[in-house]
């Protein structure tokens, strides 16, 4: 049996009025876990519970009844708080700090050393991004930019449980891709992730397992693959086959099988399309490497002598160029421009 990372039982929260009466049942009767080392998927439209779910799974809330575990404990203790790393739906920092400084001042927090503060820091601004906007500070930051460095403060501890409140919200879609790489690797370094969006694609993306709340109730849940698995159409796939060879098998299925097959060329995401648009915009095919491409201007020094002269008469000039030995070791004008120009 796989050991459970959190576990919460019959998890209720009732929000009351100022009267102390029944006000909002924003989680009811909520049973789940989630099992160590994979990708938990938490949704549900809006007010369906799920913020206030991550709130009582960080003992950020109590609940009104029931009961939430994270490593075994309360998350209430400290123990089980220092291996929590937390992203929350929106990020507040201080904006006269950088990124260096808002890094360290959440090391400091978790009690780190200086020298795991600065290794750990450098590691995560590089993942991330913003080694060039490193020293400016948070408050000139796009929503973008404060959403990576929310993603580094989150990483900090190293911790062994990350939960990610809308963890691409601001982000663009090379952003995107990166979180999603970003948990991938974390699950392969046997981390558990609990993911809350509301861009089903990417939960599809890198969940294992799903829950779907509605009310504050769990309506729905199982793994990713067997919930979208559409059990009666098979779907073939083949490289590059001829046209011929694909009215065969239709015409094979329909004598067989007694029904209707369609063939069409498979489809890959948007979201691919543009990344590899981009990044063949800015990693151009390098040019061979030898001598430099010249260019040769031709002058007619006779035309241009005689546009110089008032009298538009030639003057004659001897061909050779002037050095800057023979010029009185000026950089400047050479002499004969002088008498052409007239000037000093």
């Amino acid at each position: 049996m796989m050991e459970s990372v959190i576990e919460t039982i019959s998890l209720t929260k009732v929000f009351k009025d100022f009267w102390h009466r029944d006000k909002v049942r924003a989680v009811d009767h909520l049973s789940l876990s989630v099992h160590s080392g994979e990708v938990f998927g938490l949704l549900g439209p809006n007010g369906s519970g799920k913020t206030t779910t991550i709130k009582l799974m960080l003992g950020l809330l109590f609940p009104t009844s029931g009961i939430v575990r994270v490593f075994g404990l309360s998350p209430r203790e400290s123990f089980a708080k220092s291996r929590i790393g937390f992203l929350p739906e929106e990020s507040y920092f201080y904006k006269y700090l950088n990124a260096n400084e808002t890094i360290d001042f959440y090391g400091r927090l978790f009690e780190l050393g200086p020298g795991e503060r600065k290794k750990r820091g450098e590691s995560l601004l590089k993942m991330l991004g913003l080694i060039p906007s490193r020293t400016r500070p948070i408050g000139e930051y796009s929503k973008g930019m404060v959403r990576r460095i929310g993603l580094a403060q989150a990483l900090i501890n190293d911790p062994d449980l990350l939960i990610l409140d809308e963890p691409t919200s601001g982000l663009d879609p090379l952003g995107r891709r990166e979180v999603k790489d970003l948990v991938l690797e974390l699950k392969r370094r046997g981390k558990t992730v609990v993911l809350s969006s509301h861009l089903l694609a990417e939960v599809e993306d890198v969940c294992d397992r799903i829950v779907i709340l509605c009310g504050g109730q769990l309506i729905g849940d199982g793994k990713v693959d067997e919930l979208l698995t559409i059990k009666d159409v098979t779907q073939i796939s083949a490289p590059g086959i001829s046209e011929d060879t694909v009215s065969k098998v239709l015409s094979l299925i329909k004598e067989e099988e007694g029904c209707k097959a369609e063939a069409k060329k498979p489809m890959g995401s948007l979201e691919e399309f543009f990344i590899e648009t981009i990044h063949d915009f800015e990693s151009p095919e390098e040019k061979p490497a030898g001598k430099p491409e010249e260019t040769e201007i031709k002058v007619d020094r006779k035309s241009v002598i005689q546009k110089l002269t008032a009298s538009g008469g030639p003057v004659p000039v001897e061909e050779k160029p002037v050095s800057i030995e023979e010029n009185g070791g000026r950089k400047g004008k050479p002499d004969v421009l002088k008498k052409l120009t007239g000037q000093d």
